[in-house]
């Protein structure tokens, strides 16, 4: 079995639960679901959907540029 790396960043919301925000398996990434919470503050961002869909792609971001 091949060596497991976990990822954490500060630019992305911590994982809540016990799970990580992504893990590296050999040469493969798995990155956890992400929620429209703000890192900066901890809280959802307000708005709808878009907002929301929006800060979802930034935290996705930030877990793979961790990565």
């Amino acid at each position: 079995m091949s060596e497991k790396l976990i990822v954490a960043t500060e630019a992305a919301p911590k994982a809540i639960g016990p799970y990580s925000q992504a893990v590296w398996a050999g040469d493969l990434l798995f990155c956890s679901g992400q929620t429209p919470i703000d890192p900066a503050t901890g809280k959802l961002v307000p708005g709808g959907v878009e907002e929301q869909t929006r800060q979802v792609i930034k935290n996705v971001t930030a877990v793979l540029e961790g990565a």
